[in-house]
Formats: C-alpha cells, structure tokens, sequence
C-alpha cells in the first residue's frame, strides 16, 4: 500500500533519564538501578527489563 503509514519505531525499554551518577547505596541518583543492571542492561532481554522496571525499581524509589 503506497499510502499506508509508516510504523513509529518501538522506543528503547529504559527506565535512564541522563541523571546519571551512583549514590552511597550503589544505586543511580536518576533511574535507580545498580552498576550491574546498568552494566547488563544492552544484553537483557525485554521480560528482564520490564521486570527490573516494574517490579524492582519502584521498591527502591520509595526506600
């Protein structure tokens, strides 16, 4: 279909805002995930990243 309309790329699944700097917990002052979730973040899977997303990073935003 010449007309139809182009799909809008799927955003990067990432909690980061560019705050990026680790408090004395270990954890990053913008998005709260730890230097590993930051580190393997590229090579986890999108169930991984939803899950650090929903279920992890809430519990450390209220702590």
């Amino acid at each position: 279909m010449p007309n139809a309309p182009i799909p809008a790329e799927t955003p990067p699944l990432t909690p980061c805002i560019g705050t990026c700097r680790l408090d004395a917990r270990g954890y990053c002052i913008g998005c709260q995930r730890n230097g590993d979730e930051i580190g393997r973040w590229r090579t986890m899977s999108d169930a991984e990243r939803l899950h650090v997303m929903r279920d992890i990073l809430p519990l450390r935003r209220t702590s």
